[in-house]
């Protein structure tokens, strides 16, 4: 994709407010990290009462993959993950507008050995990743440290679109934007020993997914994980990443390539991809964007998991 360019017409009236909304947001990322922590719990709070769709998603959501938890603790969970996404919102603000010095101050990277490794022996690498809330922030970190390319859906603002494309390509003008559908593209950069951040943890529907467990439950799951990693002779490096309790930064994790994928069969590998993000969700439920509807897509026969929006 082109580099992103302004466009006179982003002046026009029509865009506004849009220019206000992300001036007054440019101004509260100026406050210290501990402040903005707390403005996104509020706002994360504020969120919790009123996304009564996403809130309804989310519940159902964790009432599926953790049926062992009490109402209660899944209450709980609940509330700590709208806290969390809240945080999100000035947690991309931050990648966008925070100088590098500052933003690289909550970095506490791991692993970063096993992307340079790949990229000494001309090995393309599928960072595969998850809708952690903490995305947008993460990406800039590691970006910071080690090109890495990304697939890219335009957003239906074209303002909005230049900002988040800006802010995002900032800290690493190395990058390339690959649209989400230019499979060859995307096999072109992996054959060329580039990294790709891919996250295969969203239903994308039935039509190029396979049916297999996660939490106990039927997913559709994307088979391009394998197919990629075959066609475009490339490494699966998981990459992890999370908000310290302590709030002194992140914890980003690239962990070492998988071993033997692609396996025999996508189904299998599916299977142990679901078990590796069942793995990390166990450990860290809170941080995860559980208001996307995971288990959307239903095999033959099988009823539908979420309730028609009010």
């Amino acid at each position: 994709m082109d580099r992103p360019s302004f466009q006179k017409s982003f002046l026009s009236p029509r865009f506004w407010p849009l220019w206000c909304g992300l001036g007054l947001l440019w101004l509260i990322v100026q406050l210290p990290y501990p402040a903005l922590l707390w403005i996104g719990r509020v706002l994360g709070a504020l969120m919790y009462r009123v996304a009564g769709d996403r809130r309804r998603i989310a519940k159902r959501n964790l009432e599926l993959c953790f049926p062992e938890k009490s109402t209660a603790e899944r209450k709980r969970l609940l509330k700590e993950n709208f806290a969390s996404t809240g945080i999100a919102f000035f947690e991309m603000a931050m990648s966008w507008w925070w100088s590098r010095k500052r933003l690289a101050s909550l970095a506490h990277i791991e692993g970063l050995e096993h992307l340079q490794q790949a990229q000494r022996e001309g090995k393309g690498v599928i960072l595969m990743a998850l809708h952690f809330t903490t995305l947008e922030i993460g990406a800039a970190l590691l970006g910071q440290q080690h090109t890495i390319d990304g697939m890219y859906r335009e957003h239906k603002n074209p303002l909005f679109d230049y900002i988040q494309r800006q802010g995002r390509e900032r800290h690493n003008l190395d990058s390339l934007a690959v649209e989400r559908e230019d499979v060859r593209g995307m096999l072109k950069l992996l054959r060329s020993g580039r990294a790709i951040w891919y996250a295969p943890d969203q239903d994308y529907g039935a039509k190029q997914s396979l049916f297999v467990p996660f939490f106990g439950i039927q997913a559709a799951t994307v088979t391009a994980t394998s197919k990629f990693a075959r066609l475009g002779k490339a490494l699966v490096v998981p990459f992890t990443q999370e908000r310290l309790a302590d709030g002194s930064g992140y914890r980003l994790v690239i962990h070492a390539p998988l071993e033997g994928f692609p396996g025999e069969t996508e189904e299998a590998d599916c299977i142990r991809i679901n078990q590796w993000i069942e793995g990390v969700l166990r450990e860290r439920p809170e941080q995860y964007l559980w208001a996307h509807r995971r288990f959307k897509s239903r095999p033959p026969g099988e009823p539908k998991l979420y309730a028609k929006r009010r």
